[in-house]
């Protein structure tokens, strides 16, 4: 029962249930689903696809894994004398199943039959030395039988294979709050216990028949070796009737504030000291690389993550590698960058994130994916990533190839250029944006995802669909709302004309030239541009002052100061920015602008702006 948590790493169900761990043990993200404040959240999904491959590829395992569940199913029932007797019968079928040994262990300690259950954790911990969810069953059962020292020595080295096991956690909280309480700790400075060196340096423990009666309990040291080895961590699971009071309450302890990293050394050998000090230091100068097959690997800084999978239950068969299995089930071709929503269905990136702007919910199942589309996290399956590459290198090769040249033809901004057909935009002039609707996502997603963060804005026509100039935006921030709309701040820039007019997955597409303003080489004539370029100036600060106080702060909050007069009138391209800044504030009519927009001389524009401020500067004397 593969499950895909939201950073896109795969678990066994089992072994990610809430009240065992909050933490990822690959990036240490959240475990909760997106927007899931509580353990009471959605509940765990299994992964589709991967759950489909595991069928298909370990058939034997997965028969084998729904055995165990149903042997939870009795053990979270109290039923322990037909889970003890359905355990030991498939133990005789298959002994080295060392998870029905976890179960059988359970039932015994249902049963009270304390020894049996620590024979059979013992053997599992010879097998398994690295298992942390091994360590705290064995502590549980020393707890209950009232070795409380030896059972926090345990919990200890469970907490050193994995600091995240929250069970444990509480424990050991629970453990040291109550040795350590004033009460007890004035009994044992009376006995002066505390005082005598050589008991300060031995292991900690309650009372002094625990070591005699403890023996008892114990198979022989080569079995139980491990107990004191601080080794690789793994994942692990719990499914405890015992333990219901302490499950309940790691959710407090989620928050992951109530216990700290809680050092072992004292309860230790000095072969485990040494081990756990090194532990200490590989953490804090290496990072961990948890492998498909549960076991873990450490890897020095600068070194890469990516590893060769190596699949715990041998190769896979050829005939049994179909390229079928992996298609996506909206475009029908090779996941590429596959995402598993919460409900268990994966698909192409791309494909969910154009499903979802047209409506919240999963493609297949309808189940909403509201709080799924506002986390944003759409996290790539890693292990289906990985599979893919190792199987199907070759049909991947070729999926990225198709993948590369979309990505050029959208990266192209003079043909099939993407068009917004909305409103007048300007040279230098910010254009804050409201996108909804589904097209214009898409737009500005793939905007993002090419790098070029542009497109044209365009003023509808009733002919052509939309007019024949415009001017290019650059995106300088996008903010995404929680039901999937955005809020986009571009400013403009090149101003174009269509040569071309096409259509893209819903949207407008062109073909484009850029348009620059003709220079001005006669001394004579640059004279005379630049006095009138001063007058219009002039005239445009003087109606822009002249305005009521409330329209001329509307204009200034939504368009910022006016541009500064330039002394080179020729440098830019598209002229003074103050034009552009004068023709978006003043109320004309959108053809009028457009006009003015496609005008390639500087003299004739400031011309049309003349006229313009001349018409309204008449109406302020009125």
């Amino acid at each position: 029962e593969p499950v895909t948590v939201p950073c896109g790493h795969t678990y066994c169900r089992r072994c990610l249930r809430r009240e065992l761990r909050a933490r990822c043990r690959r990036c240490r993200d959240w475990l909760l689903p997106a927007g899931g404040t509580s353990t009471a959240a959605a509940p765990l999904r299994t992964s589709v696809v991967l759950n489909r491959l595991a069928e298909k590829w370990f058939p034997g395992e997965c028969e084998r894994a729904r055995a165990g569940r149903r042997l939870e199913e009795l053990l979270a029932q109290g039923r322990f004398r037909e889970a003890l007797g359905a355990a030991s019968q498939a133990l005789r079928a298959d002994s080295s199943d060392l998870m029905l040994r976890i179960y059988r262990a359970e039932s015994y300690v249902g049963l009270q039959e304390y020894k049996s259950a620590i024979e059979d954790l013992n053997f599992v911990i010879s097998k398994m030395p690295n298992w942390p969810e091994v360590y705290f069953r064995k502590g549980k059962v020393l707890q209950d039988s009232g070795f409380v020292g030896d059972a926090l020595q345990l919990f200890l080295q469970c907490l050193a294979l994995d600091e995240d096991f929250l069970p444990a956690k509480l424990e050991v909280e629970k453990t040291l709050c109550d040795v350590l309480s004033p009460e007890k700790l004035g009994e044992s400075l009376k006995e002066s216990a505390w005082n005598s060196p050589h008991i300060r340096n031995k292991p900690f423990m309650l009372g002094s028949e625990v070591t005699a009666s403890y023996c008892n309990l114990q198979l022989c040291p080569q079995q139980s070796s491990g107990g004191s080895h601080v080794l690789k961590p793994v994942s692990g699971g719990l499914n405890r009737a015992q333990s219901a009071h302490a499950l309940n309450s790691t959710k407090d302890l989620a928050k992951e504030d109530g216990l700290k990293r809680v050092s072992s050394e004292p309860l230790l050998s000095g072969q485990g000291k040494s081990a756990l000090l090194k532990r200490k230091l590989s953490f804090s100068e290496q990072d961990t690389v948890v492998c498909e097959d549960g076991r873990n690997k450490h890897k020095k800084q600068g070194e890469s993550t990516k590893r060769d999978m190596t699949l715990a239950f041998g190769t896979i068969p050829g005939d049994l590698i179909d390229v079928s299995d992996f298609e996506c089930s909206l475009c029908m071709r090779l996941f590429f960058e596959p995402v598993t929503t919460p409900c268990g269905h994966t698909f192409c990136k791309a494909c969910l994130e154009r499903c979802l702007d047209h409506a919240p919910q999963c493609p297949l199942c309808k189940e909403s994916l509201k709080e799924y589309l506002a986390s944003r996290k759409y996290s790539i399956t890693e292990l289906l990533e990985e599979l893919i590459m190792k199987y199907l290198s070759d049909e991947l090769y070729e999926r990225k190839r198709i993948h590369a040249e979309e990505t050029a033809e959208h990266s192209n901004l003079t043909k099939n250029v993407p068009m917004f057909v909305c409103t007048m935009a300007y040279p230098t002039v910010p254009c804050p944006l409201h996108v909804f609707e589904p097209r214009y996502r898409l737009m500005i997603r793939r905007s993002m995802e090419t790098g070029t963060k542009q497109f044209g804005m365009c003023i509808s026509d009733s002919q052509n669909g939309f007019a024949d100039y415009g001017c290019m935006l650059q995106i300088r921030n996008v903010h995404f709302l929680p039901d999937g709309r955005s809020v986009v701040d571009t400013i403009g820039g090149k101003r174009f004309r269509v040569l071309r007019r096409g259509m893209k997955d819903g949207y407008c597409t062109a073909d484009i030239e850029y348009l620059e303003d003709v220079k001005v080489a006669d001394e004579e004539e640059l004279k005379k541009l630049r006095e009138l370029h001063n007058f219009v100036y002039n005239q445009a600060c003087s109606w822009f002052q002249n305005l009521r106080n409330k329209f001329r702060t509307q204009i200034l909050q939504h368009f910022g100061p006016m541009p500064d007069r330039e002394e080179n009138i020729q440098a830019m391209p598209n002229g003074p920015a103050w034009c552009w800044w004068l023709l978006a504030v003043l109320p004309v009519d959108p053809r009028y602008q457009l006009s003015v927009l496609s005008m390639m001389s500087l003299k004739d524009r400031l011309i049309k702006i003349q006229h313009i401020l001349t018409y309204f500067s008449r109406d302020q004397s009125k």
